[in-house]
């Protein structure tokens, strides 16, 4: 015990026991919960590499589900966070940092021309919505089966990532009102689409061009050139979540990756390089009616936090320079390439950038129907027999594995390694 009479919990198991009892579920974010017979915690990390409180070295491809495209504690990043903790963490007041950063995000997103930072993706996709309803006086929004856009009661529909892993994917407490307002279709489906937008009452459509809360699924060849079509057809607003897209699958994001270019975009993980972050970016003159030059409110105590601002500038300095791209999508290619050889039962990999995913027991995934008729539990005993060899793929099928520019030849030498040992046990 230490002086305060508390008792030392030295390993992750005595640590579970004791969340248990003062979080639901043990977690404070269920995906976390996945992980069997219970969870590990994690001590420190570095590079491509966490270490439990054990002791024992993971090599991660989970990388805070997304935000860190350098690897763990990049120096360049810790660096230029030490400098701000000097200065200070909040102020309440405009800081020089939140100009800097929006005029990256300005400079590399096509289709922003202003930013309103909040502090995460949640929030971001929630006012987004708020100012697609209030841009077009309209109510209703269109998303798509398995996109998941975050917690909150409009997006919580038909949603991908821990929303499906815990098969809850519409949540208890979401008044039937809100759920009216909704309309959902299936990822790649322009028909439901249209017929969904012909009625003229929808503010927006909100879409992850490239889904990565169900797996990963791209989009098939015409489906964003035809939301963008459709959406102009009728007058709808065309919302981008690239909250994990953002600066991961290029530096413009998959808008710039496609060249389709939305009204408005969402964004965090990365350009918060690892801190609580969220923003909503788009042209002017919607941007323009949120607070205090619009009537769209929004406001927090913690939007363009110091800290935040601070280690997005550090991380996009980065990714400036190239290099985290080429080690990054290098890694990726050479994992789902060898993956393709060793794996001798029915299956598909879906993989673009430094993003991919194995779905078992199925030859085309496009949509999240698909998703479902995967192998989902072979799966999980993949990520079961991985974490016994010291590798960290998501402890959920409607997951995406993240490299980064920590994933050097070495590491992925040594995760094909292990890979083959555990699929050789797996099949």
């Amino acid at each position: 015990m230490d002086k305060r009479g508390c008792t030392f919990l030295t390993n992750s198991e005595e640590l579970w026991k004791e969340a248990n009892k003062l979080f639901a579920g043990g977690v404070n974010s269920p995906v976390r919960a996945a992980v069997k017979p219970f969870p590990f915690f994690v001590e420190r990390g570095k590079g491509a590499i966490i270490y439990t409180v054990e002791g024992k070295r993971l090599i991660d491809y989970v990388l805070g589900y997304g935000p860190l495209i350098l690897g763990h504690s990049p120096d360049s990043v810790k660096e230029k966070l030490i400098k701000q903790l000097d200065k200070g963490w909040l102020f309440g007041t405009p800081s020089e940092l939140e100009i800097e950063l929006a005029r990256k995000i300005t400079s590399h997103i096509p289709s922003a021309q202003k930013v309103r930072f909040v502090n995460s993706g949640t929030e971001a996709t929630m006012n987004a919505i708020r100012l697609a309803r209030g841009y077009t006086k309209r109510s209703k929004i269109l998303k798509f089966n398995g996109n998941y856009h975050g917690s909150h009661d409009y997006v919580l529909i038909e949603a991908g990532s821990a929303a499906t892993e815990y098969s809850i994917p519409t949540s208890d407490g979401i008044p039937v009102e809100i759920i009216k307002t909704v309309e959902v279709c299936e990822f790649n489906d322009l028909d439901c689409v249209n017929s969904k937008l012909k009625k003229e009452d929808v503010a927006g459509v909100i879409v992850e061009p490239i889904m990565g809360n169900s797996g990963v699924i791209l989009p098939e060849k015409e489906f964003l050139k035809g939301l963008r079509e459709l959406t102009r057809t009728y007058n709808s607003l065309l919302i981008f979540d690239e909250v994990i897209t953002g600066f991961r699958v290029s530096i413009g994001g998959a808008q710039t990756l496609y060249q389709i270019y939305p009204d408005i975009t969402t964004l965090g993980k990365i350009i918060g390089g690892g801190l609580p972050i969220g923003a909503i970016a788009g042209k002017a003159d919607i941007i323009d009616n949120f607070t205090p030059s619009g009537k769209v409110f929004n406001a927090g105590t913690f939007n363009a936090n110091p800290l935040s601002m601070a280690a997005g500038i550090a991380t996009i300095e980065e990714l400036e320079k190239g290099y985290p791209y080429n080690i990054a999508n290098k890694a990726a290619k050479a994992i789902v390439e060898e993956l393709e050889n060793i794996i001798k039962v029915k299956h598909t990999i879906n993989h673009i950038s430094s993003m991919f995913q194995i779905f078992f027991g199925v030859d085309n995934i496009k949509n999240y129907s698909d998703v479902k008729k995967a192998n989902r539990e072979y799966y999980m005993r993949l990520h079961e027999l991985l974490l016994r060899e010291g590798v960290f793929i998501p402890p959920s099928q409607y997951e995406t594995i993240f490299t980064s520019a920590s994933h050097d030849n070495d590491i992925v030498n040594e995760t094909l390694y292990k890979f083959k040992k555990v699929i050789s046990e797996l099949m």
